[in-house]
């Protein structure tokens, strides 16, 4: 038994347990979500694995090139040296993690919390670097094998470098096709399990401007919960009434779940008709909505455009994916844009035939997936022609190319997390706090306005911080963003990778939870509806009351 500890100890990499040791440490610094013991356990885990990792790798990329070593007793000392310092570092990095989640959790609006679980959160990491150091130690097995196979044809290097490759190759074919495929299956089966279940507690709506009716083609069972849940909430004419103290109307919400037609373009072409049937293009103003993965549309988003326009909006949104947003970019990653395409094109179609003067404005909304698909659905073209009226796109994700196109070639003077492009005559960044100073040009025809918070890692994540700082993380910073918050190599790219996730679990008005008052601040700027500051205060403080008591906004299944 001894002897095998011995040997076990042997085997392991003194200077992988150095960079394992600090990236531990750096692990536990802030990021941009609070994090509960367990998952910091996870990512200190992970985060040790990364740096052992790396460091393994490094000192066998010196020993495969045969550069001079340190003699055997010297590297001893030198590793029982570093080894204390590293020690040293962890210990003050696990008393200092609650003060550094409580930094984030004050940013983000959150209570403090009294301690950081310093023990219980290096178990956990223990548990999980041993887990990838069993699955690691498995491959590089796997490694020496197909390269042993290959001694006594090929010279030792070239034998090593086609074990290496090979061994990678039948990992990542095995990991993407065959548990990936199974992942997938499973994954879809559950979703769709779930959009198929009628919640008891949410009627059938009755009246003939919401999908889903009795005399509806689109069917109440048909559309999903996530469409159930979009056409039966929002206000009534009678609530907006109430608060406008104006006639008002009956607003449109059209939705077509997956399984009312084969394809979107079907889908597309049923809403097109229903839209024609309630006359939506006799509407003030056309909004076409692309959900997030699940098909969830966020009632918060479009509550508020209808008290502005008093009930005279046409909303219209069609399903593409049973899974979650990230599930969806990644096993489905073109059917969004294809059923966000096709729904734009249908409605865009049939606009572009009626008189400018007698058609609804067209807007344009996505959250999250949907800010992504919904980018992608209009050209240059579409822009440059007979162009809509503008977009609100909430939370655009960090794939999003138009928004890193426009984020890039911001004005110089102006932050990453709220950029100022071109004086802001076209699109304009918002956040919490509104539009930045800079934006001085009046709106033009067009107007885009992004809305995200300095806090979203959804929105804010690059894989370039592996290796670079991101310009967001310099002073000055979000608001929302922790001032103790600093940026580690690979460690910043793994806290984001996990906050990504958590990004739903914060106070609304923070993180990817986007509160009403800050959409109606987007849709006042592109719609450029102009009402009395108290009044816009008045539906405001309505609309947050409305989101807590949970009038249509319970299920956030993004």
């Amino acid at each position: 038994m001894i002897s095998r500890l011995q040997a076990l100890g042997r085997s392991v990499s003194g200077f992988g347990l150095i960079l394992g040791s600090l990236c531990f440490a750096a692990s536990l610094t802030p990021s941009l979500i609070p994090r509960d013991f367990v998952v910091q356990g996870v990512l200190a885990g992970i985060a040790f694995g990364a740096g052992y990792g790396i460091g393994v790798l490094l000192c066998s990329v010196w020993r495969y090139l045969e550069l001079p070593s340190l003699t055997q007793q010297l590297t001893k000392i030198l590793s029982l040296i570093m080894a204390a310092i590293c020690l040293l570092i962890m210990v003050l990095a696990l008393n200092q993690s609650a003060h550094w989640q409580n930094s984030v959790r004050h940013a983000v609006g959150m209570e403090s919390v009294e301690s950081g679980y310093p023990l219980s959160v290096t178990l956990i990491a223990i548990i999980c670097f041993c887990v990838l150091l069993l699955i690691a130690r498995g491959l590089i097995k796997l490694g020496k094998l197909i390269a042993g196979k290959l001694y006594r044809r090929f010279p030792r290097r070239i034998s090593i470098v086609v074990g290496a490759a090979v061994t990678i190759a039948l990992t990542y074919t095995i990991a993407n096709g065959v548990l990936v495929r199974y992942t997938f299956n499973m994954l879809d089966s559950s979703f769709r399990q779930i959009d198929a279940l009628i919640e008891p507690d949410r009627p059938q709506p009755l009246v003939a401007e919401r999908a889903g009716n009795k005399l509806s083609r689109l069917e109440w069972r048909k559309l999903g919960r996530a469409g159930r849940e979009f056409v039966a909430s929002g206000p009534t004419a009678q609530e907006i009434t109430a608060f406008t103290k104006q006639p008002a109307l009956e607003p449109i919400r059209l939705y077509a779940g997956l399984q009312i037609a084969d394809t979107p373009e079907e889908r597309a072409a049923l809403l097109l008709e229903e839209l024609i049937a309630l006359k939506a293009f006799e509407r003030d103003a056309l909004v076409i909505i692309t959900p997030t993965g699940t098909g969830w549309v966020d009632p918060s988003a479009i509550d508020g455009l209808e008290f502005l326009f008093n009930g005279n909006v046409a909303s219209v949104a069609l399903q593409y994916s049973y899974l979650n947003s990230p599930l969806s970019l990644i096993f489905e990653p073109e059917h969004g844009a294809v059923a966000a395409e096709a729904l734009f094109r249908v409605v865009y179609r049939y606009w572009k035939t009626l008189p400018a003067d007698q058609r609804p404005k067209l807007y344009l909304h996505g959250l999250s997936l949907g800010a992504f698909n919904s980018q992608r659905a209009i050209t240059f073209f579409d822009v440059l022609g007979d162009p809509i009226d503008g977009a609100v796109w909430s939370g655009p994700p960090f794939p999003s190319e138009k928004w890193r196109s426009l984020t890039a070639d911001r004005n110089p003077e102006s932050t990453e997390w709220l950029p100022v492009f071109q004086e802001g005559r076209f699109v304009r960044f918002m956040n919490q706090h509104g539009t930045p100073e800079g934006n001085t040009s009046p709106w033009g025809n067009l107007r885009f306005v992004y809305l995200q918070y300095g806090s979203d890692a959804i929105t804010f994540f690059d894989k370039s911080l592996f290796y670079r700082e991101a310009d967001w993380m310099k002073a000055p910073r979000a608001p929302d963003v922790s001032p103790l918050l600093r940026w580690y190599p690979v460690v910043s790219m793994l806290q984001l990778l996990i906050d990504m996730p958590l990004s739903d679990g914060v106070p609304m008005g923070y993180g990817h939870v986007y509160a009403p008052e800050h959409y109606l601040n987007a849709w006042l700027e592109v719609t450029g509806v102009e009402w009395a500051p108290e009044k816009v205060d008045a539906l405001k403080a309505l609309l947050r009351q409305r989101s807590t008591q949970g009038e249509g906004y319970e299920y956030r299944g993004g």
